[in-house]
């Protein structure tokens, strides 16, 4: 009996040391995680800047995070936009609750830095303390603001949208006027060789240049890419002095206003894709005006 006894509290010591073991291994890399992935996700944002480890960014340049939200209170709904504030020359987060007419129905300071912004329980947790119950609210989405100085440079912009088989994620980048300046997949399931070319430059480099008007009414065409278009497109991987900054100017120009060229035998995927950065576009366009409309009127002091 004794020695059942013994063998139980070795056995049941032993299993608390491995979870403790466990436990502390998991933290350490579940952190190590998280932060590959956001720096993944800052490296992608840089290089649809045009910025990239033999271009650096500024030391000038900051990447905000705006963080929307859905909030009902008592049947009634409100977007709420986390946006980052400059007060007493430091850094901090208000709360705007905008009604779907667009106008500002109240706003919170919010006790958050901008470094915990980052974490969602976080967040939800400052948001509780000002939203009177019984208010509810449900994560949106997140767009960033990279600005350098007082200017605004773009919008980086994740989304996601259905694709021929899964979903496709997706990273936009914006000027101020809503013309798109890049475009990254992160992640696809479609077919390889035909779908699965979406990542290609000859095709996601299509969108760049497509100002906001030539957006709404951009389809797909299913036509041969011209072969100089595609080089164009592809000239990252080209030899430098391939093309004359004149040579770069005319094909710009010929082609930027062009409809999108579908993959070879991936009509469907081609035209998700289009579809997919369409809706973005214009959704974001038409929330950040009238956002916009708010912070000027209401003189609130962002960052951005």
């Amino acid at each position: 009996m004794r020695d059942i006894l013994r063998i139980t509290i070795g056995l049941t010591i032993s299993c608390l040391i491995a979870a403790l073991i466990m436990g502390s291994v998991f933290t350490v890399t579940d952190k190590a995680k998280k932060h590959n992935e956001r720096m993944d996700i800052q490296n992608t944002m840089l290089g649809l800047l045009g910025y990239s480890g033999s271009h650096r960014a500024p030391s000038d340049l900051a990447l905000l995070p705006v963080y929307r939200y859905i909030i009902d209170d008592k049947g009634t709904k409100y977007l709420g936009y986390m946006v980052p504030v400059k007060k007493a020359g430091k850094e901090a987060y208000e709360l705007l609750l905008i009604d779907l007419g667009g106008k500002l129905k109240r706003k919170y300071d919010l006790d958050i830095t901008p470094e915990t912004a980052g974490e969602m329980s976080e967040r939800d947790a400052v948001i509780r303390k000002v939203l009177e119950p019984p208010a509810l609210f449900t994560y949106a989405d997140t767009f960033i603001v990279a600005v350098r100085g007082n200017k605004r440079l773009a919008y980086l912009i994740p989304g996601e949208f259905p694709g021929f088989k899964t979903f496709i994620r997706v990273m936009l980048a914006l000027d101020p006027s809503f013309t798109i300046k890049g475009l990254d997949i992160l992640e696809q399931e479609e077919d390889p060789g035909l779908g699965g070319e979406i990542i290609h430059a000859y095709f996601k480099n299509q969108f760049i240049d497509k100002t906001y008007k030539r957006i709404k009414s951009l389809e797909v065409v299913k036509k041969p890419l011209p072969e100089e278009y595609r080089r164009y497109l592809e000239r990252e991987k080209w030899k430098k002095g391939m093309f004359t900054e004149k040579q770069l100017e005319s094909i710009r120009n010929k082609y930027k206003d062009s409809d999108i060229y579908a993959l070879t035998g991936a009509t469907i995927s081609s035209r998700s894709v289009t579809t997919g950065i369409k809706t973005m576009v214009k959704k974001f366009a038409y929330r950040t005006r009238r956002l916009d409309q708010v912070i000027a009127q209401q003189h609130i002091p962002v960052s951005f």
